[in-house]
């Protein structure tokens, strides 16, 4: 019997290729920014990314969802409009999501 907590070799190499890709990215981003002077523009631009990374993961979601998800979609948005924390807006989406889930 072999045992269910060993690792093999190519999981590792994947998830060690996957944490220096992750590395690489965040820190070549900062490097760059380092390196030429950010505007107006492309602040603002970055100011926004977090935001639409959230629309992007949970757009699909929610097309596809039913009333639990579109629900707990309405109370993410009205938390992150009378917070403006996205992070709070989530963990909010997240309880609500669980909570209508066992209701409906």
């Amino acid at each position: 019997m072999t045992d269910p907590l060993a690792l093999k070799p190519t999981v590792v190499a994947v998830i060690a290729a996957m944490a220096a890709a992750t590395y690489l990215t965040k820190a070549g981003g900062l490097w760059l920014l380092t390196r030429f002077g950010v505007n107006d523009r492309v602040e603002a631009a970055l100011e926004m990314l977090p935001g639409a990374i959230v629309v992007a993961v949970l757009g699909p979601e929610l097309a596809t969802g039913g009333p639990p998800e579109w629900l707990a979609g309405s109370v993410v948005a009205v938390v992150a409009w009378r917070t403006g924390n996205i992070f709070l807006a989530l963990v909010t989406g997240v309880g609500a999501v669980v909570v209508f889930r066992a209701m409906l």
